[in-house]
């Protein structure tokens, strides 16, 4: 009998052992503690702790309060407490796991997207002299165009619009030509 069926994130979004070391190498060289032996991944993560101290890291005073001891409602304050730390730093809103996904494990994930989201926002922090985490945003180039050079443009009919050469019939040819046999 089959299992039930897999939801659609864990077939979409499959995790990757490589980025997950990754980002966890990242999180110990920024906040010089190391993940405790032997324990996973996400279980080192899911109380926030060790998350609230590296945006603490990044941004001294981001994360007011770390709750290290109380129950899971402490816990899951302290991942909270890192969401908002994430949107004060400039880490966009759609690169945020939920807590659900850590904390339940449903979508591990989309906790190492914020964590390498994190990493690239903080190439944007001339302040932070430490290391970064994964590809360099791109920058703004902004061109300045002259009026004259704007109304140039407007004649050009761009090559994405077709050919501009005009329309013929040359080259057309709709099936066989026929042959008119005049009587013998």
């Amino acid at each position: 009998m089959p299992g039930p069926a897999r939801p659609l994130w864990q077939v979409a979004g499959k995790r990757d052992p490589d980025q997950e070391r990754e980002a966890r190498e990242w999180i110990e060289a920024v906040t010089g503690e190391r993940f405790p032996p032997g324990v996973a991944y996400e279980d080192a993560l899911r109380d926030g702790v060790l998350l609230c101290k590296l945006m603490n890291r990044l941004q001294p005073g981001l994360v007011p309060r770390i709750n290290t001891s109380g129950g899971d409602y402490k816990m899951m304050d302290n991942l909270s407490q890192f969401q908002k730390a994430c949107v004060k730093y400039g880490v966009p809103d759609v690169d945020l796991f939920q807590t659900v996904d850590l904390w339940d494990k449903k979508n591990i994930v989309n906790v190492t997207v914020t964590i390498f989201a994190i990493g690239r926002t903080a190439y944007k922090h001339p302040e932070w002299r430490g290391p970064c985490l994964g590809p360099r945003p791109s920058e703004e180039h902004r061109r300045e165009w002259t009026e004259e050079q704007l109304r140039a443009g407007e004649a050009i009919i761009g090559l994405q619009a077709g050919q501009n050469r005009g329309a013929t019939q040359s080259g057309q040819n709709f099936g066989a030509s026929r042959k008119i046999l005049l009587g013998k």
